[in-house]
């Protein structure tokens, strides 16, 4: 039987209204270690905002599809839309800290894993595509090659010989039409 494994980034929820890293240069040159480290109530403030960004998203068709199908998820998301869609994720960065953590977020590791931190779901997620076969899928959605584990990912995938489907544009409808395609 054919596995499947999904590799979600930003784009599947850039359209429940979640800017990505992207578009928030602003942000993204904040959340590094070094950063929280040395300016705790600014990194504060962006770790609000994100979650402001993030309070109220709801899931779209794509992650309610993946949570239908039962397709296992590795994702670099922080935002929970997986779980909340009902899927167990693999989440490679974490995710928010709680409302009563918001005063220590600066101290916080893996709420959300930070540029200079360790990521310990990497090795996971490594493990995860390793496992895979010739006649496997391995289906990329809303993810830019901007960060090394996402070309890792791929590359590992290709050289076990599964098939990669790369879903970039409009995935809150293509998912689900993807998944009717490969799924029969």
């Amino acid at each position: 039987m054919m596995k499947i494994i999904a590799f979600t980034g930003a784009g599947i929820s850039k359209q429940s209204n979640i800017p990505t890293f992207m578009e928030r240069p602003d942000v993204r040159e904040k959340l590094f270690r070094s950063y929280a480290s040395r300016h705790h109530e600014e990194y504060n403030e962006v770790i609000k905002q994100l979650k402001a960004n993030m309070n109220g998203a709801k899931p779209n068709d794509a992650h309610y599809a993946l949570a239908e199908y039962k397709i296992p998820i590795i994702t670099m998301n922080i935002d929970g839309l997986h779980k909340l869609a009902g899927s167990d994720a693999l989440e490679l960065h974490g995710g928010l800290p709680e409302d009563n953590e918001m005063d220590i977020a600066w101290s916080l590791y893996n709420k959300p894993v930070l540029y200079g931190d360790p990521a310990p779901n990497y090795q996971k997620a490594y493990e995860m595509i390793y496992d895979l076969k010739p006649g496997d899928l391995f289906i990329v959605i809303g993810c830019s090659y901007h960060t090394a584990i996402a070309c890792d990912l791929r590359e590992l995938a290709k050289s076990r010989g599964a098939s990669i489907i790369e879903i970039q544009e409009d995935a809150a409808h293509n998912v689900r039409k993807t998944l009717k395609e490969v799924v029969r």
